[in-house]
């Protein structure tokens, strides 16, 4: 199995490109931050045992990992590529459905009414449009988490490469807030979600 990796901004993080799916198409990501949330994950789990893991993301096509700060890539690297090729090579699930949840906290368009409803519906649409491509190529997520109606607050978690990257604050105030305030004029301000 070929496995590309790619740099993302984040330099703690790698991102690991089989070339086969790995959630598939259409699956949202998963977001393991510790190796007890990868439960519900065989790979992630098998990840987790690699000395210097702090945290892996599962894409639809992609992983990423993300390493201590004082581990070298180069001690690591080759043990993460060769947990990957096995674990896919043996047709393996990447995912116990059984354990796996909805995400906690976050809401839905039928969580609103009225106009409210429409306004989470136009924000959901430019994070999935606009937003969420641009942080899969740099190994990454975002999830929208809810959407306080009185004060324009929207909040959301960033996943993968992008939860500890040092320019992930930039990106949600001057990129993803912009972006949400000029097509959305009710948002008022976006905030991170830990």
């Amino acid at each position: 199995m070929f496995i590309r990796t790619e740099d993302t901004p984040n330099p703690q993080s790698l991102k690991f490109l089989p070339d086969q799916p790995v959630l598939g198409q259409g699956q949202l990501g998963m977001d393991f931050p510790s190796p007890g949330a990868a439960k519900i994950s065989p790979l992630a789990t098998a990840l987790f045992d690699v000395d210097g893991v702090v945290s892996v993301y599962l894409g639809a096509d992609f992983v990423t990992v993300s390493k201590d700060q004082t581990v070298d890539w180069e001690s690591i690297k080759p043990a993460i590529l060769g947990t990957i090729a096995d674990f896919l090579a043996a047709g393996i699930p990447v995912v116990d459905e059984r354990q796996a949840t909805a995400t906690a906290g976050t809401t839905t368009p039928e969580d609103y009414t009225g106009e409210d409803r429409e306004i989470v519906e136009q924000i959901i649409e430019l994070l999935e449009t606009r937003v969420r491509p641009a942080v899969a190529q740099d190994g990454g997520d975002i999830i929208f988490h809810r959407y306080e109606p009185g004060d324009g607050i929207v909040f959301l978690t960033m996943q993968g490469a992008c939860a500890g990257c040092p320019s992930s604050t930039m990106t949600l105030k001057s990129g993803i807030e912009n972006l949400l305030k000029h097509y959305v004029p009710e948002v008022t301000a976006v905030e991170a979600v830990a």
